[in-house]
């Protein structure tokens, strides 16, 4: 834990929000299909995606293992006047509260272990946003993780979200941020 909370504190430090402070796009693009209600942002960084999702009326609770990055979703909140409330916790070990949420969402941090415990976590009918890169991203050359394991094979998240109704998926080489990525993303419900 320690590692991971001095890497990604490193990466926040500063002014500046490393991955901006604008929502994902994928987010952004199906926030009408989201269910209201109690929403879990896991690895939640500087809180872009848990103040967007406060500002369209959920009640958030955003856990990141960056003590920096939740400080800064706090200072966004209070800058987009909205509530975001906060969890300094490594996700290898963070027991998601059953039944506890309509939404979760999981951006660009893959932990297969932690799938059962989001399955867990949903509210029947609830729905899961999860969106990150795909093995074929390495060839891009344009950032990201650098392991193996932190990366999706093809069609991977229908494996990880068996039983659950799909509601929108997409996979392969986009242009998001400027940048190319070959991703996959997933919205997905509790059925």
């Amino acid at each position: 834990m320690k590692s991971d909370q001095k890497r990604w504190d490193k990466r926040f430090k500063g002014k500046k929000f490393a991955f901006g402070k604008k929502a994902n796009s994928f987010l952004r693009r199906h926030i009408a299909l989201l269910p209201k209600g109690k929403a879990l942002d896991l690895a939640a960084g500087e809180g872009r995606n848990a103040v967007f999702l406060a500002q369209h009326g959920f009640k958030v609770d955003a856990v990141d293992i960056s003590e920096i990055g939740l400080r800064k979703t706090q200072e966004l909140a209070g800058k987009r006047e909205v509530k975001v409330h906060t969890i300094l916790a490594d996700l290898d070990t963070y027991p998601i509260k059953r039944g506890e949420y309509n939404l979760i969402t999981n951006f660009y941090f893959l932990n297969r272990n932690i799938i059962p415990r989001i399955k867990r976590g949903l509210k029947k009918g609830g729905v899961v946003i999860f969106e990150t890169y795909l093995l074929e991203h390495r060839r891009l050359h344009t950032g990201g993780p650098k392991n193996p394991k932190y990366f999706l094979k093809p069609n991977e998240p229908f494996h990880l979200f068996k039983g659950f109704r799909i509601l929108v998926y997409r996979e392969g080489i986009f242009e998001e941020g400027g940048k190319r990525k070959a991703i996959a993303s997933l919205i997905a419900q509790k059925i």
